[in-house]
């Protein structure tokens, strides 16, 4: 079969495994099928963190019509079966119990407890396995888990609304309304695909925002607040809204329901909650803050991604200027109405192709 039969298995593998957005973080995306004789005769993906992966669902979909072919098909899967105990057992053991006798896999995994370990137990018992089968898009489909596990921080997504003379606010107390309502939730859907959203302290009191994804379904990020002094009013509504909030500061360590007042002890506040993330295994994160931490972590080159929308058909005059990208490269654009949605990588991110 050639690299090309391949690729189109595996493309549908990427198709599945995309169905997983938001509800499997820290675990990778992944995708599978069992391909006979050109036909795919069981497909399957991770669904939820902490339960079954990809390979299960995936034999299990083929088990019920298609049982006497599984010793005869090739699985593709997006992501190197992993090869330990988890949450759940190691799916190479699961391949080979089954005895199919070909794999072919978009990347290996990177996460220490796999990288390669699952190739090789899977070739050691007589399994065929073949590699670098569109390996470019199987990394950027997991962006996410790669940039954690390699940069040792949560990946980054920016995101901000503009004027077509590049305005972002008022610079006063009127809110200035730049998308539109299609646009809107197409944002929330964007926050429901993440870890967690974050503010600063001035957004969070001047807009006094929600910080949730209800225009669209899927689990609610996980609330960040970056504050230098922790002293934000308790009635703000993003602390009462039935989720988890963080609020990351210099001088205060307390709880309020479900809020939680972090005291960072780094010098660099950012790099320090940065850290804490990690820790705590937030894989993404999504600023939707104003401009100067916007440009903070610009200025920085903490970010991976960033999402601009600019409204073409409106024009401020004055306000507060949006931010300025820096190393970064055009991604996509696309239009929703009079809203320009453009989306842009910073170029030293390997794992985003």
């Amino acid at each position: 079969m050639d690299t090309g039969i391949h690729e189109i298995y595996l493309q549908r593998c990427f198709q599945l495994a995309k169905l997983g957005a938001g509800n499997v973080a820290p675990n990778p995306m992944v995708g599978a099928v069992l391909v006979y004789d050109g036909q795919i005769i069981g497909e399957g993906y991770h669904q939820q963190y902490g339960e079954a992966h990809a390979e299960v669902h995936c034999i299990q979909d083929a088990l019920k019509q298609h049982a006497g072919l599984i010793e005869q098909a090739t699985l593709y899967v997006s992501l190197e079966p992993c090869a330990h105990y988890g949450k759940t057992p190691p799916c190479a053991d699961l391949i080979i119990r089954h005895r199919i006798p070909k794999v072919v896999v978009g990347c290996r995994d990177h996460f220490e407890a796999v990288n390669g370990k699952g190739i090789e137990k899977l070739r050691n018992a007589g399994v065929e396995v073949i590699e670098q089968i569109a390996t470019r898009e199987a990394i950027t489909l997991n962006k996410r888990f790669f940039t954690f596990h390699g940069l040792k921080r949560p990946y980054i997504i920016l995101k901000w609304a503009q004027t077509r003379d590049g305005i972002m606010a008022s610079g006063t107390a009127a809110r200035l309304k730049i998308s539109n309502p299609v646009t809107n939730r197409l944002v929330h859907r964007w926050r429901s695909e993440e870890a967690a959203i974050m503010v600063g302290a001035r957004t969070a009191v001047m807009d006094d925002p929600w910080l949730d994804n209800r225009h669209w379904f899927g689990t609610a990020p996980l609330k960040i607040v970056l504050s230098c002094s922790g002293n934000l009013p308790e009635n703000l509504r993003l602390f009462h809204s039935g989720n988890a909030a963080w609020v990351f500061n210099r001088k205060q360590t307390k709880k309020l329901g479900q809020a939680e007042w972090i005291n960072v002890e780094s010098d660099d506040l950012v790099k320090g909650m940065l850290d804490l993330l990690f820790e705590r295994r937030i894989q993404s994160v999504f600023v939707e803050g104003g401009q100067q931490l916007l440009q903070s972590l610009i200025d920085t080159g903490l970010w991976d991604e960033a999402r601009i929308i600019t409204n073409i058909a409106m024009i401020a005059g004055s306000g507060l200027r949006a931010p300025l990208l820096r190393e970064q490269v055009l991604l996509q654009t696309s239009m929703i109405d009079t809203d320009e949605v453009t989306v842009y990588k910073n170029i030293h991110n390997q794992f985003i192709v």
